[in-house]
């Protein structure tokens, strides 16, 4: 089974928790470790992003560890290379996330089965259109058990939700407002209502919530609106401050009882 399936076929409390972090920031070398002491200290899931020049769903915070990632020599090549030294090792899903182009040029066959031989479980393309995610990247996805993951958002339509969830496998991220990612203190009631209405929906696939999620409020509301919560820029902002994945979690553990 893949393991994305698996954790959530395993959790059904609806209190996961995953965090992002751009590879190769903010040290070359230093993915492999981020992923180890991460899932030692706990993490349900883990999502390693692929640093690209125009990230256009992200904030500064992520913006910024992508160019200085780039700046240390990331490139898709290395990142797979370094994955599959600790495959052995990593035992909760590890997800990519990153934009089309990169993974064009790799070339989507390649792609795939370089992510099966590193041990990634699941692929999330912020800028995937859903008629290219049909036509081109799910059936080499489906040939070795990858699950690209598709995001939804306030604006988008229940007809449009719904095809998502009959296409797709996995989970489905659901973003917590339109804007790009960046932290946030609270949700709104519009925010609050977005999730009430797609719990309503009853879909088939398990839901994780992101964008915007730094404290006890905002994690709390994620986790009772959906299967759990997914951090990034709170923790890219501490990973890069620190540049050690144990300190930046105390930091973040600490942030998200307040």
């Amino acid at each position: 089974m893949n393991t994305i399936n698996k954790l959530f076929s395993e959790n059904k409390d609806h209190k996961l928790l995953s965090l992002y972090f751009c590879a190769g920031a903010p040290t070359l070398d230093g993915t492999a470790d981020v992923i180890l002491t991460l899932q030692e200290r706990g993490i349900n899931m883990i999502e390693v992003g692929i640093p690209f020049s125009d990230p256009m769903a992200d904030g500064p915070v992520i913006q910024d560890a992508a160019t200085t990632a780039l700046k240390n020599g990331m490139t898709l090549r290395t990142l797979f290379a370094q994955l599959k030294s600790i495959k052995e090792q990593v035992h909760i899903p590890l997800v990519l996330m990153g934009y089309l182009n990169p993974i064009m040029q790799y070339g989507v066959e390649a792609f795939c089965q370089s992510c099966v031989d590193s041990g990634v479980s699941g692929v999330i393309i912020p800028d995937l259109p859903f008629d290219d995610y049909l036509n081109t990247i799910k059936p080499a996805a489906d040939k070795y058990d990858l699950r690209i993951i598709m995001l939804i958002t306030p604006e988008t339509s229940e007809e449009r939700i719904r095809f998502i969830d009959e296409h797709t496998d996995g989970f489905i991220y659901m973003v917590s407002s339109a804007a790009i990612t960046g932290a946030q203190k609270s949700f709104d009631d519009a925010k609050q209502e977005y999730f009430r209405r797609i719990n309503s929906m009853n879909l088939r696939n398990p839901r994780m919530i992101g964008f915007g999620i730094s404290n006890k409020q905002t994690l709390e509301a994620a986790q009772q609106n959906a299967a759990g919560a997914i951090i990034g820029s709170k923790f890219v902002t501490l990973l890069c401050e620190s540049k050690d994945a144990d300190e930046a979690l105390d930091k973040l553990f600490e942030a998200l009882k307040q």
